[in-house]
């Protein structure tokens, strides 16, 4: 990730994605506000850009040339903890599964021992990629977790 790629992942969220779908609350009107939009942009520069604060790798979903979401893998002990978001018309075309499978490669290339992931129980279409990956799910209310050893 860099400047110009988080501007295309921005563009990407405002067009196909709710921000809670992509990052975490702010407070004011929902949609796309500019305030958003400048959280949007600080939480990424603050999680991945900046060599200070950064706790993870990001990479940019790419389809057919144009930002379609992202990806990231967050060291967590012996494990990586995984994270995917796609544009609403890039789901349910199999774009998850493979960039499911790009971050399992790169997990076990970085030597974690597990790959650890999270969504809500309505997320139908993130518990079917996680199952599709091998994981167990385990449900506790509304959260769903996972852990996947990766040998």
């Amino acid at each position: 990730m860099d400047e110009p790629a988080l501007a295309r992942l921005l563009d990407a969220a405002v067009a196909g994605a709710d921000p809670l779908e992509v990052m975490p609350p702010v407070g004011g009107p929902p949609g796309w506000t500019p305030e958003r939009r400048a959280a949007f942009l600080e939480f990424h520069r603050a999680r991945c850009l900046n060599s200070a604060t950064a706790v993870e790798r990001t990479w940019v979903v790419d389809v057919d040339g144009e930002a379609a979401g992202a990806a990231r893998l967050q060291p967590d002990g012996d494990a990586v903890e995984a994270g995917i978001w796609l544009s609403r018309s890039s789901r349910g075309r199999g774009i998850g599964a493979r960039v499911t499978a790009l971050l399992l490669a790169e997990a076990r290339s970085s030597g974690a021992a597990r790959l650890l992931a999270s969504t809500t129980a309505g997320n139908r279409g993130a518990r079917g990629l996680l199952e599709g990956a091998g994981a167990t799910l385990i449900v506790e209310g509304d959260e769903v977790t996972v852990e996947l050893p990766l040998s």
